[in-house]
């Protein structure tokens, strides 16, 4: 044999070893907070598990790995993701805020991995990880600027973005926070749900989650407030915040699930399909993985103000 074939079969050989689907998935890690509010609240650990599910459900082209009540990955696991999703309290209990974690995630941000926080989780402090999350993610709940009242939010409008693909005009009653602190001119930001609250969003008196001049005037105008957004940075990373999850009932609609996978998919830079990532639950599967709390019972959607 000639050396040039010898050494198109070694090529040959070496490229048919290879794990080709592996090496072709995206890497997405899961951190779930630790279990708090009552029951069919604040799910973090189920919340997590049920994506995971669907992701594998609808053969997504990614693998993941899941870290429950507050465990904190390791170095190289978040060395190897390609996007890392947050559902947890926020705060200064905020998983991301304990220790050096902010300068953990810096580096991995910096290489260009996606972010992804939702409910509680899109809130740092003011004194640590405010100007980080609004970097990484686009914008963050802010005290003393952003409020949580729960109201019927009714997306109408969907816009065009990967994250919205196959999603449909849709309502939920959620812990919906707005009035959030954006890049300046929002710059790199993409709304991707957007309604305007009603009036009696402002019904508790002003404090640092309920109420300010600020918001009680963009609200007294009509001006419509973004509860999820999509947001690039400069070296490509992507991230990603999304208001709601109050209730662990609200997965169960099909269009906030859908955008939710959808944007696990976007931020870890893979392909998005043309009708969103497709799953079907169970009540069953909704009732999963629950965390044990006084009184818990089947997790009902919530109900919608008369």
């Amino acid at each position: 044999m000639t050396l040039r074939f010898l050494t198109l079969l070694t090529l040959v050989a070496a490229f048919a070893a290879q794990p080709l689907s592996a090496n072709d998935n995206k890497f997405v890690v899961f951190i779930a907070g630790k279990p708090s509010h009552g029951p069919g609240q604040h799910e973090h650990n189920a919340g997590v598990q049920l994506f995971a599910k669907c992701l594998a459900d609808a053969k997504a082209p990614v693998d993941v790995k899941v870290h429950l009540s507050g465990e904190w990955p390791a170095d190289e696991t978040l060395a190897k993701a390609d996007t890392i999703v947050i559902y947890s309290d926020g705060g200064g209990g905020h998983p991301a805020l304990q220790g050096d974690r902010l300068q953990q995630l810096q580096k991995e941000m910096d290489r260009g991995a996606g972010l992804l926080c939702i409910h509680y989780a899109v809130e740092p402090t003011l004194e640590k990880g405010n100007k980080e999350f609004i970097d990484w993610i686009g914008g963050c709940f802010e005290t003393n600027w952003s409020v949580n009242p729960h109201w019927d939010a009714n997306f109408t409008n969907i816009p065009q973005h990967p994250i919205s693909n196959g999603v449909k005009p849709f309502t939920t009653r959620d812990e919906w926070y707005f009035h959030m602190r954006f890049r300046s001119n929002m710059k790199g930001v993409t709304p991707i749900l957007t309604d305007v609250p009603p009036d009696d969003t402002m019904s508790r008196p002003d404090g640092k989650h309920s109420g300010n001049p600020a918001v009680r005037e963009a609200v007294a105008a009509k001006q419509p407030q973004h509860v999820a957004w999509a947001a690039e940075r400069e070296g490509g990373g992507r991230g990603f915040g999304f208001t709601g999850g109050h209730f662990h009932a609200s997965w169960g609609n099909d269009s906030q699930r859908k955008l939710l996978l959808n944007a696990i998919l976007w931020t870890a830079k893979a392909e998005v399909p043309a009708e969103g990532v497709e799953t079907t639950l169970t009540p069953e599967d909704l009732k999963a993985n629950l965390d044990p709390k006084p009184g818990q019972g089947l997790p009902e959607a919530p109900k919608k103000k008369a």
